[in-house]
């Protein structure tokens, strides 16, 4: 319902807004009650990049909420020198709509900036393209999101979380989940260190 949305907007923001949940769930609850969609991003130690798409801003609640729309993700980058030749040109070679841009490509500390490519000893730059992977709500059950002032969590079953974040940012844990029947978010395996957290909203709300 908002694919075609390019209104974001960063709502918290480890980096500036420093490391506490509690922080994260107080900037959340002011957008509570709107119908506005938000993305968690995380970035461990590796540089790996995942999160999730939420329905609802996350808050600590008794019980678990969020509807089928959620959903798991994790982005890698590939370099140009990986991919077959014969591959046809991606849709981001169209440049009919190059001037249109959302407000992720315009934050420069936001964890979702494109980063700058560095240049090879021939002065020359490799082409990077970004593989988005997602893992859709699979219908099993119904633990999309749990939240307490200790901890936030997306996915679950069987004792294992999709995705869960302690409340300093310090450590995080992403396995195997029936909610979602995603793989680990993260290289470093089912635990991983938090280097990066935002969360941003998107709507027009």
């Amino acid at each position: 319902r908002l694919q075609l949305c390019e209104e974001w907007n960063l709502v918290y923001s480890l980096e500036e807004d420093g490391v506490s949940l509690g922080t994260l769930y107080k900037k959340c609850d002011e957008l509570r009650g709107l119908r506005n969609g938000f993305v968690l991003v995380v970035r461990d130690g590796e540089g790996g990049l995942f999160g999730a798409y939420l329905t609802e801003p996350p808050h600590p609640a008794p019980h678990y909420f969020g509807t089928g729309e959620c959903f798991l993700w994790r982005a890698s980058t590939l370099s140009s020198a990986t991919l077959p030749n014969h591959l046809p040109p991606p849709p981001s070679t169209d440049t009919t709509n190059l001037q249109r841009s959302t407000t992720i490509s315009n934050t420069a500390s936001s964890l979702l900036s494109p980063t700058p490519v560095p240049p090879t000893h021939t002065g020359a730059s490799t082409p990077e393209r970004i593989r988005f992977k997602a893992f859709p709500y699979s219908g099993v059950n119904d633990y999309m999101m749990f939240c307490e002032t200790g901890f936030l969590s997306v996915g679950g079953g069987d004792g294992h979380y999709g995705l869960w974040l302690d409340d300093s940012f310090e450590k995080g844990v992403s396995s195997h989940c029936l909610t979602f029947g995603n793989e680990p978010l993260s290289e470093e395996g089912e635990k991983f260190e938090v280097l990066g957290v935002e969360v941003w909203s998107i709507g027009n709300s």
